[in-house]
C-alpha cells in the first residue's frame, strides 16, 4: 500500500472511489469543487496500481478571532472502495494525512464524524475548547485535533466551514 499526494492524473479515479464509497455523488462533488483552492490537501492510498482510498483536507475558520492568529482544516471525506473498506485504508490516509498538516504548519484539524472511530487519532468534541461548528449536529460528532499543544486554548468560537460545503447536489 502506497500513500501520496494526488496527483492531476488521479482525478476520474478519485471520483469514482467517492461515488462508489458513499453511494452517490455528493462527496465526488465536494471534492471537484475544493479541489485547487489553496491550502487543500488530498491523499490517495494505491495498492496494485489502483486508487482504492482518498483523504481530502480543507481550510475551516473561526468566526470569532482567537487570542493568535491560527491555519486550521477540515478533515473530509475520506473514502475507500467498497471491496476495501475495513482493512485499515482510511486509517492509514488519515495518518498520514494528519502527519503532513503538522509538517505543513497547521495548528489544528477538525472532523465532523463517528468518535469511536477519530477519537483513535486523538480527536475530542471541539466543545472541550469551546468550539462549535456552524451546523446543527451532535456535539460528540464535532471533534478537533490540536496539532500544536494548545493551540485552541483561549478560543471560543464557531468553525465555519468552505461556501462549497453548503451547495446542495
Amino acid at each position: 500500500m502506497d500513500i501520496r499526494t494526488e496527483k492531476p492524473e488521479d482525478l476520474t479515479a478519485v471520483r469514482e472511489v467517492n461515488m462508489m464509497a458513499f453511494g452517490r455523488a455528493n462527496e465526488a462533488n465536494l471534492v471537484d469543487r475544493l479541489r485547487g483552492i489553496r491550502s487543500t490537501f488530498s491523499f490517495v492510498a494505491v495498492q496494485s496500481d489502483r486508487i482504492v482510498g482518498q483523504v481530502f483536507f480543507s481550510p475551516v475558520t473561526l468566526v470569532e478571532k482567537c487570542s493568535r492568529e491560527l491555519s486550521i482544516l477540515g478533515l473530509g471525506p475520506v473514502a475507500v472502495l467498497p471491496k476495501y473498506q475495513r482493512q485499515g485504508i482510511g486509517t492509514l490516509l488519515i495518518q498520514h494525512g494528519l502527519k503532513e498538516c503538522v509538517r505543513s504548519g497547521f495548528h489544528a484539524v477538525f472532523v465532523l464524524g463517528n468518535p469511536n472511530f477519530y477519537s483513535r487519532f486523538g480527536f475530542i468534541p471541539a466543545s472541550r475548547k469551546n468550539l462549535r461548528c456552524e451546523y446543527d449536529v451532535p456535539d460528540e460528532a464535532f471533534m478537533v485535533l490540536e496539532l500544536e499543544s494548545g493551540a485552541l486554548d483561549n478560543c471560543s468560537s464557531t468553525v465555519k466551514y468552505r461556501s462549497e460545503f453548503s451547495i446542495c447536489d
